[in-house]
């Protein structure tokens, strides 16, 4: 049996130093701050896939779903 990674993506925070661009309904994880992507976007890239990975699981708040 081989084992599977299980990446977790956790998205959450207030960004109050973001402030006014990230607000409830725009958190920070979702704001196009660099390479015309948002941060969320560039950490989904980042996790690797291959025959050890599972999709990743994504946590955030119940007002990003």
């Amino acid at each position: 049996m081989t084992a599977m990674i299980q990446p977790l993506i956790l998205c959450g925070g207030a960004g109050t130093r973001l402030w006014p661009e990230s607000r409830g309904a725009r958190a920070k994880q979702f704001l196009t701050l660099t390479d015309g992507e948002s941060l969320f976007r560039q950490t989904v890239a980042r996790v690797p896939a291959g025959p050890h990975f599972l999709p990743p699981v994504i946590l955030c708040g119940d007002a990003h779903v």
